[in-house]
């Protein structure tokens, strides 16, 4: 299994703890483009408001511009938050793993020789599927707010993931994903704001970052600068499953 950098998302989702004040789930919070500029002059100065395809003047299914902007924002979060996860694990992985045996059986956690992507390919097809699953129900508790939270096309805060308090209650002991030992509830608004911008700058270039890595073993001299680290891959990085599983086989 992977190398997880849990630190990692400790750390970048500090501009979204949850609130300990009960929420009103129909409260509506304006996302608008004048937010979107003003958020762009904090996090790239020079760039500023960017948006070629101009989806944030769109209305996805229907929900309305703000709810679009809402659910944008919050994908942005998202995507940067994996990317961190990935381009971490790559790193880690391209020079250490587990010492203990991977399965039941006693078979190794595949080898620092393989790049990322053949490491992955290595692990047996129980073990992604794991990981899936953990992922889709992450995925699914985010989506349900927790049972407590708006939808962040509802005026949910972007980025802001529910806690587990519920869960705790009715199922089993479990961590919050953000700050579980409640380190930064004091934190500051302006503290927040702060991460807020941080968090969205080191997110996308994480995604940069680790489409670099990936484009750079499966395509050689593709990035001259990773030329010299790059790990030639002959698999797909887009199939997960890639000759253990097939919808259409």
């Amino acid at each position: 299994m992977r190398l997880q950098a849990l630190s990692a998302l400790f750390a970048s989702t500090a501009a979204f703890a949850p609130s300990q004040v009960a929420q009103n789930k129909h409260t509506v919070l304006s996302e608008t483009i004048a937010d979107l500029e003003a958020l762009a002059q904090k996090s790239n100065p020079i760039l500023k408001y960017y948006d070629p395809l101009n989806l944030a003047s769109a209305d996805f299914w229907g929900l309305g511009n703000e709810a679009t902007i809402g659910w944008l924002r919050h994908s942005e979060i998202k995507h940067g938050r994996v990317a961190m996860f990935a381009f971490v694990g790559y790193c880690v992985q391209s020079n250490f793993v587990f010492p203990w045996p991977q399965t039941l059986a006693g078979a190794p956690h595949p080898s620092v020789d393989l790049a990322p992507e053949a490491q992955w390919d290595a692990i047996p097809l129980g073990a992604k599927w794991q990981i899936f699953v953990v992922i889709s129900a992450l995925e699914l508790w985010d989506e349900c707010g927790g049972g407590y939270l708006p939808h962040y096309t509802k005026g949910r805060k972007p980025g802001q993931y529910p806690n587990f308090n519920l869960f705790r209650e009715n199922v089993h002991p479990v961590l919050d994903l953000y700050d579980p030992f409640g380190f930064n509830k004091n934190m500051s608004e302006e503290t927040k704001e702060r991460r807020l911008v941080s968090e969205l700058n080191n997110g996308r270039l994480a995604q940069i970052g680790i489409l670099g890595f990936l484009a750079a073993d499966k395509v050689a001299g593709s990035v001259p600068l990773l030329d010299n680290i790059a790990i030639p891959y002959s698999g797909n990085p887009m199939i997960p499953f890639e000759g253990q599983f097939s919808y259409f086989s």
